[in-house]
């Protein structure tokens, strides 16, 4: 029975399909001297009708600075080390656009090693909806919800990072722990919305009083802990009662000085464990509830 041309598939010429992909496929030729070239390069996206093609095509590497600007350091070391290696290239970096914001661009490719150098043939695809969801999601496993301040995960391994830097350098470093005093009793008579609200202004109050490189975060409830680097426990005391005095006369919708803090503070000691510094700062917390409250206590 003769075969149906209507139903038989219809062959796609890669020329016809190559313009309409949503990315572009390249080689890319680099020499022993270094010259950096892209022998071929297509596709479809917007990415193209802002590039000089025959530029890329006999000298790319002013280009190449040009468009991936602070993250040309690495895409360069990229692409030595699958030269090196001969493993397949896979980066990402930050294109800028005329017009637009700059779209996130994923590279990947395979080497070869021919007469005068390496080359690679591979492609680039436009990523900026995907790196924008992992930065959603990122921020949601990240943040508190109500405050936006760091959460407990995120604090821990900033503190983490901190002090191994504090080890390596011997520079010191000191950490807050802040609790809002009878948080229930305020919670009972004045309700849970309003609560909240205290926690997101003392939030905001808090952070206007330290540095850009402290962190404070939210522990839960109606606990936060400050991460202050390269701070003495008496700096980190001065601070603490700045802080704790500023809440105490900062009208909450309530009147003045109807919101009072604990402060517990502890400085680090070289290569201890975090638990036994958190916990210092904790035992330094209670015993600022125990004298009475509104003031700022330390455990050396």
């Amino acid at each position: 029975m003769p075969v149906n041309d209507i139903d038989a598939p219809q062959r796609i010429s890669a020329d016809h399909l190559i313009p309409l992909i949503p990315g572009v496929i390249f080689q890319l030729h680099l020499a022993r001297n270094g010259h950096m070239r892209f022998p071929y390069i297509e596709g479809g996206g917007e990415a193209l009708k802002h590039i000089d093609r025959d530029l890329l095509s006999q000298n790319a590497g002013e280009l190449v600075e040009q468009l991936t600007g602070n993250d040309h350091p690495k895409i360069m070391s990229a692409i030595e080390r699958s030269a090196r290696w001969m493993l397949p290239l896979t980066t990402r970096f930050l294109l800028p656009f005329p017009k637009e914001k700059p779209h996130w661009i994923a590279v990947s490719a395979r080497p070869k090693t021919v007469a005068d150098g390496v080359q690679w043939n591979g492609i680039m695809m436009d990523i900026s909806d995907q790196v924008s969801e992992e930065q959603r999601l990122r921020k949601l496993s990240d943040t508190d919800p109500l405050t936006e301040l760091p959460n407990r995960r995120k604090l821990m391994v900033h503190l983490t990072n901190i002090a191994s830097l504090s080890t390596r350098h011997g520079t010191p470093l000191s950490i807050m722990m802040i609790d809002i005093d009878h948080f229930k009793r305020l919670n009972d008579r004045w309700g849970h919305l309003h609560g909240d609200d205290v926690l997101k202004q003392l939030a905001t109050q808090a952070q206007s009083l330290l540095r850009c490189e402290d962190m404070i975060a939210r522990l839960g409830g109606e606990e936060f802990m400050v991460v202050l680097p390269l701070t003495s426990l008496q700096h980190c005391h001065t601070l603490a009662d700045r802080i704790r005095h500023a809440i105490s006369v900062y009208d909450f919708g309530m009147g003045a000085g109807q919101v009072t803090l604990s402060i517990g503070i502890a400085e680090f000691r070289c290569g201890e464990p975090l638990t036994s510094l958190i916990e210092r700062a904790d035992q330094a917390l209670y015993t600022a509830k125990d004298i009475g409250r509104d003031c700022v206590c330390l455990l050396r």
